[in-house]
């Protein structure tokens, strides 16, 4: 199985009184994530399901990858990739899935620096950072008794819009 995880794109800040689950994507972090998912067509990557935080930064991100790559009945929420959430819920909830899906997730640091950390490491300490906009692929994940995979890449919004 292979896993993509994405960070929402630059979201507006909550403002006095607001909410941090409401705060949408800016106008950079829309054109961001498009081009994101411009880039992602581009490589004839294909998800068969893209599981996204309930928060509406991450909601936005994964409709916009999900209406780029014509694939809006895949999108599905999943509790588990809210801020703070467990990277062992995470691993738990992507093992129910058969081993040839490729699955996209759409969420938030740190728990998805977290949750690469521990499928390929085995713990939360492996240094991964993720930006706003961020693609990592994770090659033969697995779901026994412990998570497992291979980081194959890990890129910046930049990268894939070929800026330095």
């Amino acid at each position: 199985m292979d896993v993509f995880i994405l960070r929402h794109g630059k979201a507006e800040d909550a403002g006095p009184g607001g909410s941090d689950a409401d705060r949408q994507l800016t106008k950079k972090g829309r054109d961001e994530i498009l081009a994101v998912a411009h880039w992602i067509t581009a490589q004839d990557i294909r998800f068969d399901l893209i599981a996204a935080s309930p928060l509406a930064r991450a909601q936005e991100s994964a409709a916009i990858v999900a209406d780029v790559l014509g694939v809006l009945e895949n999108l599905v929420t999943w509790n588990v990739l809210e801020p703070g959430g467990n990277p062992d819920a995470v691993c738990r909830e992507i093992g129910r899935h058969p081993d040839g899906f490729s699955v996209l997730l759409v969420g938030h640091e740190p728990l998805l620096s977290s949750l690469i950390s521990r499928i390929i490491s085995g713990d939360d300490h492996a240094g991964i950072v993720m930006t706003k906009g961020g693609l990592a692929k994770i090659r033969n994940y697995s779901y026994t008794e412990h998570p497992s995979g291979e980081l194959h890449w890990l890129l910046t919004a930049k990268q894939m819009a070929g800026r330095k």
